[in-house]
């Protein structure tokens, strides 16, 4: 008689350096199914072609320090001068509703979520970096996107430099290729860590 199987929701969390294809790749995470994506808040100007509630939630520097304040965010950090949090309620909500949560966050992000204190979200964690093939290759991909200037890329490019190093902090690190490579190997992943005997619960 074989037995019917529970779980909570895995927490997959996804960080690169800029430029290294993680917002394609996470764009085509989004439509699989029975996964929630967790929309950042930024006090960042959204770019052209970015929709509030859908790339980001654009907060004001005063809203964001409120729900800091008030203990809205699971993580929070600055980045290139901008400040970037996951607020805690949404994610909680879905892994405890056994619905797996997509994050796109930053190092910095990554090993605040990683040394969490709450029992749930450790559980839950699955981290995913995307390595860039080389700093040369990185540089490309920067100037192809076009979005920034050459002052702008240098400042990425020496910041991907540190992350590039902290490689190891993660469960799972992939090599960029092709964004085609890349989102086989993420979805291969997903199905691994869904299926880990540690996650089923027999009803």
């Amino acid at each position: 008689m074989s037995k019917q199987f529970s779980r909570h929701g895995i927490l997959f969390v996804i960080s690169a350096p800029s430029g290294a294809g993680k917002t394609t790749l996470v764009e085509a995470l989004r439509k699989t199914s029975n996964l929630f994506y967790s929309v950042s808040c930024t006090t960042r100007a959204p770019r052209v072609g970015e929709i509030d509630g859908e790339n980001y939630q654009f907060l004001s520097s005063a809203d964001f320090r409120a729900r800091v304040e008030a203990g809205d965010f699971l993580e929070h950090a600055r980045v290139h001068g901008d400040y970037y949090g996951t607020l805690r309620e949404p994610v909680l909500n879905n892994l405890n509703n056994g619905t797996d949560v997509l994050l796109d966050i930053d190092i910095q992000g990554a090993a605040t979520i990683r040394n969490c204190g709450d029992p749930i979200i450790r559980e839950a964690l699955t981290d995913v970096f995307i390595m860039p093939p080389n700093l040369e290759e990185l540089r490309r991909r920067l100037h192809k996107r076009g979005t920034e200037t050459e002052e702008q890329i240098k400042r990425r490019l020496e910041t991907a430099t540190r992350e590039m190093e902290l490689w190891r902090d993660y469960r799972y690190t992939i090599v960029s290729g092709s964004i085609e490579e890349d989102l086989e190997k993420v979805r291969h992943i997903m199905a691994a860590e869904s299926c880990l005997s540690r996650r089923l619960r027999p009803k």
